[in-house]
């Protein structure tokens, strides 16, 4: 299996807190890789880590077999990483085409030329192209986020709590647009919404206590019912 990201025997501190105790996960080159964990057992910081907004103690971060550790996160951003946090990440006080024109890396003749993919996606965004972000719906904001990391050419996308504050029926379409967007580009996740994930996610990582104690597919997972009890409060 090809990968794209690599952590092996990651250690982060927080102040004095020992949050990751030494994660190891990988991301393939293709499809939907998924963290998953209760609340509070590292799994944002699994990301941030990742990311370089918080530097680990030990352990090897790998980007396309590149070694990443202490880089700052703009540099990583630059190799070709989108990151939708689970504040979103919008500029309230602009318009959604000036959001876009802000995200785009590559300059705003290249995000023109991304814009027909961003319309199908998201047509909310194409009738709002001139609206305040602020005055969007919570659904439209993250469809708005996710449209800010397509406007440039990144080779990975990573996404925090997508689902998070939405109506359900927003959340089904989140999932969907995800979904559709993994057959082009490799993404990592985290995501509380065990049934969001099901649906989205090929592999799983669970995180309890700032280690990795399970991993694998998500189609077999799904019949662990003892597992998900356990780890992530799943209903049996």
């Amino acid at each position: 299996m090809s990968l794209l990201v690599e952590m092996n025997d990651v250690h982060t501190y927080i102040q004095s807190f020992h949050i990751l105790q030494g994660v190891s996960l990988q991301v393939p080159r293709k499809g939907a890789t998924v963290i998953l964990g209760r609340n509070g057992a590292g799994k944002t910081t699994t990301l941030r880590t990742f990311l370089g907004f918080q530097t680990p103690t030990r352990g090897e971060i790998k980007f396309d077999e590149k070694i990443i550790n202490g880089l700052a996160p703009y540099r990583i951003g630059s190799m070709g990483i989108g990151y939708v946090p689970e504040d979103r990440g919008i500029f309230y006080g602009l318009t959604v085409q000036e959001n876009l024109k802000v995200a785009a890396r590559d300059g705003v003749q290249e995000m023109e030329k991304r814009l027909g993919r961003v319309f199908e996606l998201f047509p909310d965004l194409k009738k709002a192209w001139k609206q305040i972000a602020g005055t969007l719906s919570g659904g439209q904001q993250q469809m708005l986020s996710l449209a800010r990391v397509l406007v440039s050419n990144n080779r990975l996308l990573v996404i925090d709590e997508p689902s998070s504050g939405l109506a359900p029926i927003v959340v089904e379409r989140v999932a969907e647009t995800i979904t559709e967007l993994k057959k082009d580009i490799p993404i990592l996740l985290v995501e509380q919404n065990y049934n969001v994930a099901s649906k989205i996610c090929d592999n799983y990582f669970i995180i309890d206590q700032g280690r990795c104690v399970h991993q694998g597919k998500m189609t077999d997972l799904e019949k662990e019912t003892e597992l998900k009890k356990r780890y992530l409060g799943v209903a049996v």
